[in-house]
């Protein structure tokens, strides 16, 4: 595995071509199209293949997935560029096997709201563990909920042997999030006893294999109640023969102050759940000025405090599958940033001829433009760069694996360096 970045004036040929690589197999691992264009300073994931097979007529996917002895899902994720679908056509190069083993194992996880685009996510599952669709809510009576409508979520993870996961939120009816509907539960031993009742039978009836529990914005004197609730359906989904995570805001001392943490008590909830992910993300966001949504130096201090209160095995690093791109001036309370993809940020600044900066503070690239109004631009985005800076945290501190928010979007080069770097634990598929 080796990451370039290109110089000015550099194509992806000439990078692939002084690589030893052709051009189509450079691009296949970076989500690029003909005719491939390129930033300066945009960074590029080189993968080398081992072995190659042209299909030849009438030959087919299962048919070469068992004469080569590479299992489905593999070979999915060695070929990015079938998009997560087993179908080959004559003269389409496979790839059978790249250089490079997975150094050890993790779990990997990610949301979707039941409106994503299925051949996006067909693309991300052959990459996945875990698949958390997003998200059912707390209804006005206390202990019932708000149900999406995520059935064909759960059919398509299974069908790639992807574990679905339940998540309840604080989401209304109305499509915004009440906290208060949380603490009204914790208010009443009968309520939780009903939410937790309901939100098991659910898990059991979709077919999830666990639940995933995101109660955010909690006024601290809940925040020992929220943790025994979890204890309390904890129990109740170990009995249904499910997993039970929650998601926590990214605390770096437990006495933080802040509406966002203060109804989170690490310690407590790492002991009442299987497995915590760190929201470790959304430090540049939306509403606030130009920056990296997830520094790598900020993400450290998280770490450095979550370790000391929850067993770093339990513990997800959050990871973020988007990127924004401010307005310049920013104004406080007048600019929004516009949400972007990381795959579609590079071909903003190659088609404005911007040139790509790296902030190694944050290890995070970002780069200026100017629309076709005038107006500038400020872009934060990730990454081959950023992705193995934040992957290499799992292995240093030790933790269970990624969680990525979202799997909304296409970031080829992050999951196939997730596939080189991670052995990401699957069930047997039954992809069509």
């Amino acid at each position: 595995m080796k990451i370039v970045v290109a110089q000015p004036g550099q194509t992806l040929e000439s990078i692939a071509l002084g690589s030893g690589l052709t051009p189509e197999l450079a691009a296949r691992y970076n989500g690029l199209a003909p005719p491939w264009p390129l930033a300066a300073g945009q960074s590029l994931l080189l993968l080398r293949p081992r072995r190659l097979h042209t299909v030849r007529p009438r030959e087919t996917f299962y048919q070469l997935s068992a004469r080569f002895c590479v299992p489905p899902l593999e070979l999915l994720r060695l070929n990015p560029n079938l998009g997560g679908v087993p179908r080959v056509a004559p003269g389409q190069t496979l790839v059978l096997a790249l250089e490079g083993c997975p150094a050890r194992p993790a779990a990997a996880d990610g949301y979707a709201y039941p409106f994503v685009q299925r051949s996006v996510l067909r693309g991300i599952l052959p990459y996945a563990g875990w698949l958390t669709p997003f998200t059912y809510g707390l209804g006005e009576e206390p202990g019932t909920l708000v149900p999406p409508d995520d059935a064909g979520l759960v059919q398509l993870a299974q069908a790639y042997g992807v574990r679905p996961l339940l998540h309840l939120s604080t989401l209304t009816e109305d499509d915004t999030f009440s906290a208060a509907r949380a603490e009204a539960v914790f208010r009443s031993p009968e309520a939780q006893e009903k939410l937790a009742g309901a939100v098991c039978a659910q898990m059991v009836r979709g077919g999830y294999g666990g639940v995933d529990v995101d109660f955010e914005y909690l006024d601290g004197q809940y925040a020992a109640d929220y943790a025994a609730f979890l204890g309390l359906l904890r129990g109740q989904v170990h009995a249904a023969g499910g997993l039970l995570m929650a998601a926590l805001a990214p605390k770096t001392s437990r006495t933080q102050p802040g509406r966002l943490y203060e109804g989170h008590d690490y310690r407590l909830v790492g002991e009442n759940t299987d497995a915590v992910l760190l929201m470790t993300y959304e430090w540049g966001y939306a509403y606030g000025p130009p920056m990296a949504v997830a520094p790598v130096s900020s993400v450290r201090k998280v770490l450095d405090y979550a370790v000391t209160e929850i067993p770093p095995q339990k513990l997800l690093l959050g990871f973020p599958n988007y990127a924004y791109d401010w307005a310049l001036p920013f104004e406080q309370g007048v600019t929004r940033a516009r949400l972007l993809g990381n795959e579609e940020a590079p071909l903003l600044a190659a088609r404005n001829g911007a040139a790509i900066a790296f902030d190694e503070a944050a290890q995070t690239p970002y780069f200026r433009y100017a629309d076709d109004a005038g107006v500038q631009h400020e872009v934060w985005f990730e990454d081959p760069r950023s992705c193995l800076a934040k992957f290499s945290l799992v292995s240093e501190y030790g933790l269970l694996g990624v969680g990525f928010w979202n799997y909304m979007r296409p970031f080829t080069a992050c999951f196939s360096m997730l596939d080189r770097l991670f052995s990401i634990a699957r069930c047997a598929p039954q992809i069509s």
